[in-house]
């Protein structure tokens, strides 16, 4: 594979890597991320000044590589994005999708976000981006939500944020994280935005009945091996070909079909929520491309018919894809950042 800005050793790295182990994503990540950052999308584009960034899991030395472990014993990476001159209005925490990682794209949304007063937290859940773990690999979905539920409220408990008003975000897989902390924390928040959120798979990713039963049965016997038929979800996510070519520099975002146990879980934890939607009971908004046929755009619909939150907005763009963020024409991007930027400030304002 060939990337415009990028020479040939580098190229020849990332081809030859297997990025199974975090020590090999990690390596890839930083010889790669000063590229990343200079491709033509809108996110990455914008410049923004006075912000402050940090990473945990940052190079002290060539030697020495800093991460945070978790009561599990895992390495978990994660990275914030603050005002600098001005103080933080309220926190947004990051819950990234199955094939993306907090690194890339979400830098762009990160710096909009910290550029507008909020402070933002993202974490690489185990097995995806520069956390440990087996790439791709989630063996107990609600394992990974504990590690969410763990990592964000030890940010909500230091003394600087101590009262401020904190929102989940999650994006496709990421909202069904969204969910499930709700679920487990049902007071904690003082609301979620979900950007296509994994309320349901749609169908025409989901293999035929008896290839899923047969599945279901061997992830038992073989959990981490990569069995599972699989779409190009790239085509399927990203409405702009351009956009959909860009994706190629998230060098260590997930590509593969998913494991088996990975399979498994994602499709009990969507069926877990679609039977669970009038629990959810904090204020909502919901963003939905029409055209998304990677998650059901119809489950987003049910979630904010059922769901008890008083407080509740769905957005519905037509012709949108799965991706809306990063996939879809500029103005639709700008649009839907619009709609997010705005319901934050009205929220904060109502406290």
């Amino acid at each position: 594979m060939r990337w415009e800005g990028v020479d040939d050793e580098l190229a020849r790295m990332v081809s030859e890597t297997k990025l199974n182990d975090a020590r090999d994503r990690r390596r890839i990540r930083e010889a790669f991320k000063g590229v990343q950052l200079e491709i033509d999308h809108c996110l990455l584009k914008a410049q923004y000044d006075g912000l402050k960034t940090e990473e945990i899991g940052f190079q002290v030395n060539p030697e020495l590589l800093l991460y945070e472990v978790n009561s599990r014993g895992v390495e978990i990476f994660s990275k914030s994005w603050l005002p600098e001159n001005s103080s933080i209005k309220a926190l947004v925490c990051f819950c990234h999708g199955y094939g993306d990682t907090c690194t890339f794209f979400f830098e762009g949304v990160a710096r909009k976000l910290a550029s507008c007063g909020f402070g933002v937290f993202a974490m690489d859940y185990p097995g995806f981006g520069l956390s440990e773990g087996l790439h791709g690999y989630i063996p107990s979905f609600d394992s990974l939500v504990n590690d969410v539920v763990e990592h964000f409220s030890k940010i909500k408990e230091k003394p600087e944020y101590h009262g401020l008003p904190s929102f989940l975000f999650g994006e496709s897989m990421g909202g069904a994280v969204v969910l499930k902390v709700h679920f487990k924390q049902p007071d904690s928040w003082t609301g979620a935005i979900l950007v296509a959120p994994m309320c349901k798979i749609a169908d025409n990713v989901i293999p035929p009945w008896p290839v899923k039963q047969f599945l279901i049965g061997i992830a038992k016997l073989l959990p981490e091996r990569k069995l599972v038929p699989q779409k190009d979800l790239g085509e399927m996510a990203f409405r702009d070909p351009k956009k959909l070519q860009q994706t190629k520099y998230n060098a260590i975002a997930y590509k593969g079909n998913p494991r088996l146990r990975t399979a498994v879980e994602m499709l009990r934890t969507t069926q877990e929520i679609e039977q669970r939607l009038h629990e959810v009971s904090l204020p909502l908004l919901i963003l939905h491309g029409e055209a998304d046929i990677v998650t059901d755009p119809s489950v987003s619909k049910a979630l904010y018919e059922q769901a008890r939150s008083a407080d509740k907005k769905l957005h519905l763009y037509k012709d949108s894809y799965h991706a809306l963020l990063e996939g879809e024409p500029d103005e639709i991007i700008y649009q839907v950042f619009g709609d997010i930027i705005s319901w934050l400030n009205n929220h904060v304002e109502k406290i």
